[in-house]
């Protein structure tokens, strides 16, 4: 496994002074292996992009372990030559008093300061992700588009020793036509070994893209199992939910039908989830009120 997060948990200190706890990530546990797409689905507020800064390094677990090709993940220079993270909002991501490109600049100025042949590489960097240099170079950020500025950010990542990216919501801002261009780049990226952690809420482009899902609600993995599994035979009463709230072309809108078999205590099961099928995972349905707990 290449990123292991192993029962982890992120509490923060809310009220006045402190004086409360909330639980944002609760005993979460999944991997990401080289070349595969893993989707991380959730409503928002469901602790998606928390799982995303810590393991970017950005947040502090509370407690558990994130792993990276077996050791403690421990942020800083080495660590980022591997994993780095693509946001929802590109723009955020830009200076706007700089061209758009002094992202490479910063890299080369970390990472390869002695690089004589930097330039090509740059170009050879955009061009994989369907970036005309030409269009690109010496523009600031108001002069593109939110597609260019995000591709722009991945090649900045494929200029390093990358081995797995974190896109938090990368398509949400963008238009329908940029958004399937910049899925298709992703899936042309896991080709060559790239791990890609997709935290989404819209389960259609997941479906799309990922080869594994992992469905959070309120902190906690729900289900979990290959893509293929947990969308055509979706076993916790959320994951059926968020299915039956995608849009369809052909139907009107459609209640999520009430369940009310618990499958994870049907089955006597006993620990944070129940695999129903091999690699097919649901935890229980209405914790803590369920009448069969």
């Amino acid at each position: 496994m290449m990123l292991v997060l192993d029962d982890v948990t992120k509490v923060y200190k809310v009220g006045a002074f402190g004086g409360k706890t909330m639980t944002a990530v609760g005993g979460v546990s999944f991997d990401v292996r080289p070349g595969e797409v893993v989707s991380l689905i959730g409503e928002s507020g469901s602790g998606k992009s928390t799982i995303g800064r810590m393991i970017l390094g950005l947040t502090p677990v509370t407690s558990g372990t994130i792993s990276f090709d077996g050791t403690p993940v421990k942020p800083g220079k080495d660590y980022y030559r591997h994993v780095q993270g693509v946001f929802q909002d590109p723009f955020s991501s830009y200076n706007p008093v700089f061209k758009a490109d002094r992202v490479f600049g910063m890299i080369k100025e970390q990472y390869h300061p002695a690089d004589k042949a930097w330039d090509q590489r740059v170009e050879e960097a955009l061009t994989s992700v369907r970036l005309n240099p030409g269009q690109v170079l010496n523009k600031y950020p108001h002069q593109l588009s939110g597609g260019q500025l995000q591709r722009l950010l991945i090649a900045r990542a494929l200029l390093l020793d990358l081995k797995l990216l974190v896109a938090d919501e990368i398509t949400s801002m963008l238009d329908a036509s940029t958004r399937i261009d910049v899925l298709n780049l992703l899936a042309d990226l896991k080709t060559r070994g790239l791990g890609v952690l997709y935290i989404t809420h819209d389960l259609s482009l997941g479906n799309y893209l990922a080869e594994r899902t992992v469905v959070l609600r309120r902190g906690a993995i729900v289900e979990t199992g290959l893509t293929g599994k947990v969308f055509g035979d979706p076993l916790h009463p959320y994951t059926r939910q968020l299915l039956s709230a995608v849009p369809r072309l052909h139907a009107s809108w459609e209640d999520a039908a009430a369940v009310d078999t618990c499958l994870y205590h049907a089955s006597g099961a006993t620990g944070a989830l129940h695999e129903a099928e091999e690699g097919h995972l649901v935890a229980c349905a209405r914790l803590p009120s369920c009448p069969a707990a």
